[in-house]
């Protein structure tokens, strides 16, 4: 394993305070704070979120309680390939250690992305019979979405762009979360098995609730590994690999992994915002600099995410290259 360099304060990855969001010079003062962080790490803490603490503690208790049940209780709600809503147990291969449960936007059957039969689009799947489970989750995913918007707000600010840019290209996002829960390994299993590989994520951007364990690392530009930090009551943002195209790898789409908890276990609710199904992501002409060239083939959204969401469930990952012509490949 590479050597990691031990983070536990924010020196590295950036503490970044949203109260001042609701005020113009506050948005201002924000973005040119994410720009900062985008520009070297590709990530950042955030506090002052707006998130009710009630709503995400709620949340995490309600996902302890749903991984503490029995498997058998918890497979009646397995996941299905069209939806991917629901329970995903352990597999062979990269999820040999994570189990999670999937939800996106809930959207009806009537719905024409539904009829399209676009992937991730679709209605939730509740567990009929654990009413208090959607009781604690649906309020936490309407308020990651409300989180997520103000986010592209402010994304739009530190590109000089229209600070409704991406919210326009957001307004149906291609939005997926997850309740992750990383089973305890022993030391043997943590060098044969990362909990989760190296790899970069796929969408614009990632909000991240994680629980105290930590076990989270990064690899910015500089190429040596670091702990990301645990601040409690904070999100962990991370810039994905769309936005890094936008930008012309201006800002950077910072590969992490997940390292196995030596006898615990780890929970953590990512949530991974992308623009709509069909919309085209190419370079933003103002990230050029004179002269300069786009680094990346245009690709399409949605399929994107559909071949590389997909292969997460083969033992092999799948190759990428030809997807959008995008630099970075599966891990």
């Amino acid at each position: 394993m590479n050597h990691v360099k031990q983070s536990v304060g924010t020196d590295i990855v950036p503490l970044i305070d949203l109260s001042d969001f609701h005020s113009p010079e506050g948005r201002i003062r924000i973005s040119k704070e994410i720009r900062a962080a985008c520009l070297s790490v590709g990530f950042f803490l955030i506090k002052g979120h707006g998130v009710p603490k009630a709503i995400y503690d709620n949340a995490d208790i309600a996902a302890k309680r749903y991984f503490a049940l029995p498997e058998a209780e918890r497979m009646k709600d397995e996941a299905d390939e069209r939806f991917r809503r629901g329970f995903m147990p352990p597999t062979k291969g990269p999820r040999a250690a994570i189990e999670s449960y999937e939800f996106s936007l809930d959207l009806p059957m009537d719905d024409p992305d539904v009829i399209a039969g676009h992937f991730l689009h679709g209605p939730n799947r509740w567990p009929e019979n654990l009413p208090w489970f959607r009781a604690a989750l649906e309020p936490y995913l309407e308020e990651i979405l409300a989180l997520g918007e103000r986010l592209e707000r402010l994304f739009a600010l530190s590109l000089d762009l229209d600070e409704y840019y991406f919210v326009e290209l957001c307004k149906k996002p291609t939005f997926h979360m997850r309740l992750m829960h990383n089973l305890p390994q022993t030391e043997e299993e943590k060098k044969a098995l990362m909990t989760v590989g190296e790899h970069s994520d796929y969408g614009m951007l990632t909000i991240l609730m994680q629980d105290i364990n930590g076990g989270l690392e990064l690899q910015p530009r500089s190429g040596e590994w670091i702990k990301a930090p645990c601040v409690p009551d904070t999100f962990v943002i991370n810039v994905g690999d769309m936005l890094e195209l936008w930008t012309n790898n201006l800002y950077v789409s910072t590969p992490h992994r997940v390292i196995g908890l030596t006898g615990r276990h780890r929970n953590s609710l990512p949530a991974f915002f992308s623009p709509a199904f069909n919309t085209l992501v190419e370079c933003i002409p103002s990230c050029l600099a004179p002269g300069e060239k786009s680094k990346f083939v245009p690709l399409k959204a949605g399929e994107y995410l559909t071949q590389r969401l997909r292969a997460e469930t083969t033992e092999d990952g799948g190759g990428y290259e030809h997807v959008g012509g995008h630099r970075k490949a599966a891990y």
